[in-house]
């Protein structure tokens, strides 16, 4: 006996099975139109993720290359070599420590200080406090090992005495003879590059060779290693003492790649989060730079992209039952949607080309950045060599000046001599030669003074008397003065007690003074010029006033700069009142000026020297 179904059955069962193929066609386009949205989403993503990767290595690059050199730099001064060589100099390291500070602050680092070859540090530009280095031995550090090999180093580590962390650069400090004498060692604060990290789209950790985090955007994420805590990895960085006395540990997360794109799952509070990661190696700072982009934004991109579809296949299903139900709107339907999908793919491809626009200015920028770093480095190199022309041309014309007074001063001490040999008169002529030696001697002292022009004076100061040197310098400038008209008057006390100075160049102080006052003298009235020199407090106060026109309140804060003069063109050369600062101030003193009205006057301050000619 056979069953048949009843035709309405039929009917029905027939109907379904289209209606679920329908259904499961339907499906799957939903999810290859969810995977493709997905796969285009995360690629946009992380070509994103590589142009800010390519940004914040170009920016870290930068930053480092502004102190790669300066170890180099401080380790060729004399003062570093000097103390290189003689490092229980306590004036040495007082006077290098000062440098290291000032120079410091200049070049906005953390620290710079000097290791000798046992690894003990003996200068430092913190050289006060808890946070001061000197004592302390970096013999372990690797920075200080590759250079007391021979060559510049870096090191990223915390500080074992500051636990403050940094990034270390390092030279060799070499004598004449090349052999290694110390190691010069500049650190630099990492903060400021993780803050201008902060508040941005991306996430940004660096990691060194060992897979440590050191720099992150995030904070929680620093001293976490994205590699397993092998013994291998644990002990090197033990070694160094890389992070001294923090803790390392191993980042509880997971990598998968996803369309061809790398995914990282990271701990976030109780769940994870997951990235687009974009990383590049910096192999001379032996760095993985990462670059990290949410992929949630990225997953609801998708997601939108496919309830488009969802809503455009909603469209295409209601607009085919409208088919049948409405024939007469078919066509008008059918050019609306027409519309819809060409005004998207418009959209689209004005998206991708702005894109491709941004990107391309991206890379223009990066280009015309690089360009103009080496614009920059060759103006450097041109502003040292200009540097170099301008010293050689002050101490061509530093000599010329100073060397012409005792010049002038020989000659008429010569002239005397010969008439005092026609007279007979041999002794005096004998006195005029023997000051013409002097003379002699002094300009001797004034060249050997220019030579050292270039660098601080090292002689030692020791206690000389005004009253020693006032015939002398009457001698030296009584040309000047009877050219000018001008008359010298000197109030100095019998008493004055000595002054703590060197007494040829205090001599040249007394005579660019003088000479000064005598040009100012010419146009006066009164063209008398008064030397007086007074004990007040712990100091010496010697003063030079003439009676002329005064120091406009123009140009008094110019008037100890070098070439700067008001004397018409051929008269000067302006540098008379700056070599006369330069030597007060290498005396430890003090020059200054003011209007006297009439005149203007000069004030020179030494302090008073003791019996072993060491300042009271």
């Amino acid at each position: 006996m056979r069953l048949t179904l009843p035709r309405s059955r039929q009917g029905k069962g027939n109907r379904i099975l289209p209606s679920a193929a329908i259904a499961a066609l339907l499906a799957l386009i939903l999810w290859l139109g969810g995977q493709l949205a997905l796969q285009q989403s995360l690629a946009a993503g992380q070509s994103r993720a590589a142009n800010a990767l390519r940004l914040t290595v170009n920016a870290l690059q930068a930053d480092l290359s502004r102190y790669e050199v300066v170890p180099q730099l401080v380790g060729d001064l004399d003062l570093i070599q000097k103390l290189a060589a003689s490092p229980n100099d306590p004036a040495l390291r007082r006077q290098t420590n000062l440098w290291l500070a000032e120079q410091n602050a200049t070049v906005e680092a953390s620290d710079i200080y000097l290791i000798l070859p046992n690894g003990e540090t003996i200068a430092h530009s913190t050289y006060r406090g808890p946070q001061s280095f000197i004592g302390q031995n970096f013999s372990y550090r690797p920075y200080f090992i590759d250079a007391m090999a021979g060559h510049p180093a870096r090191f990223y580590g915390v500080g074992t005495t500051s636990g403050v962390r940094g990034y270390y650069f390092s030279a060799p400090v070499r004598n004449d003879a090349g052999r290694i004498m110390a190691v010069v060692a500049v650190k630099i604060g990492v903060d400021r590059i993780e803050r201008s990290w902060q508040g941005g789209e991306f996430r940004v950790l660096v990691t060194d060779p060992d897979g440590t985090v050191f720099l992150s955007s995030q904070p929680g994420w620093l001293y976490h290693s994205l590699l397993p805590l092998t013994p291998e990895r644990t002990a090197r960085s033990a070694a160094v003492r890389r992070y001294a006395e923090t803790p390392v540990t191993e980042f509880a997360l997971e990598r998968l790649v996803l369309h061809g794109v790398p995914l990282l799952r990271l701990p976030d509070g109780a769940g994870r989060r997951e990235y687009v990661v974009a990383s590049d190696q910096m192999p001379e700072a032996g760095w993985t730079v990462h670059v990290l982009l949410d992929s949630a934004n990225l997953r609801a991109e998708a997601r939108f992209a496919v309830l488009g579809l969802v809503l455009l296949l909603s469209a295409a299903g209601f607009g085919a039952l409208m088919w049948r139900q409405r024939r007469a709107q078919t066509a008008e339907r059918l050019a609306m949607e027409r519309f819809a999908h060409a005004e998207l793919e418009r959209r689209v491809i004005e998206r991708t080309a702005a894109l491709a626009r941004a990107n391309t200015q991206l890379e223009q920028e990066i280009a015309e950045r690089r360009a103009t770093e080496a614009e920059l480095r060759a103006a450097q190199a041109s502003l040292v060599q200009v540097g170099k022309l301008a010293a050689l041309g002050q101490m061509s014309a530093s000599l010329s000046h100073e060397i012409n007074q005792p010049l002038a001063a020989a000659r008429n001490y010569a002239d005397s001599a010969a008439i005092l040999i026609e007279r007979g008169d041999y002794a005096r002529a004998r006195d005029n030669i023997g000051q013409i030696l002097s003379l002699v001697d002094r300009m001797a002292a004034i060249g050997k003074h220019l030579r050292q022009a270039a660098r601080k004076p090292d002689d030692v100061l020791g206690a000389v008397s005004l009253h020693a040197l006032l015939d002398e310098t009457r001698t030296i400038v009584a040309a000047r003065l009877a050219a000018s008209g001008a008359t010298l008057e000197i109030d100095v006390p019998p008493d004055l007690p000595a002054l703590r100075a060197g007494p040829t160049r205090l001599q040249q102080v007394l005579v660019n003074l003088v000479s000064n006052a005598a040009d100012a003298a010419e146009t006066a009235t009164d063209r008398r010029i008064t030397l007086s020199g007074r004990l007040e407090g712990e100091v010496i106060a010697i003063r030079v006033r003439d009676r002329g026109s005064g120091i406009p309140d123009a140009i008094a804060g110019r008037i100890f700069d070098p070439f700067f003069t008001t004397k018409g063109v051929g008269a000067g050369l302006g540098l008379g009142l700056s070599i006369t600062a330069n030597i007060v101030r290498d005396f430890g003193g003090e020059i200054s000026c003011r209007n006297a009205r009439p005149g203007a006057e000069f004030c020179v301050r030494l302090h008073v020297a003791t019996s072993s000619g060491v300042a009271a």
